[in-house]
């Protein structure tokens, strides 16, 4: 798998869970105000959870770069997008589901 096939894929499976997660919010948020203070704790850390998701995707979407093809130097020496060494650099295991 391409490393470019392999950011959409974990970009759109965080995107997946973030929809899930959202979608129990957003029942709990309808439910009774006496039921409701029960499971506040709960609800808070699932929002907690939810932002940590955006911004994991977000950081995808950042560190993933759009061009993948190396660049052609004045010399014809191949020169790889900069980030590249970067992005595996400041990318955790836990960004990765790891």
């Amino acid at each position: 798998m391409e490393v470019r096939d392999y950011c959409t894929n974990v970009s759109a499976e965080l995107a997946g869970w973030k929809a899930k997660m959202h979608d129990v919010v957003n029942k709990l948020d309808h439910v009774s105000t006496g039921a409701k203070e029960k499971v506040v704790p709960e609800v808070n850390e699932l929002h907690m959870i939810i932002d940590e998701l955006g911004d994991r995707i977000a950081r995808l979407g950042r560190e993933c770069s759009t061009n993948w093809k190396p660049e052609r130097g004045q010399d014809h020496e191949v020169i790889w997008p900069k980030q590249f060494g970067e992005t595996w650099d400041s990318i955790s295991q836990s960004d990765l589901g790891g």
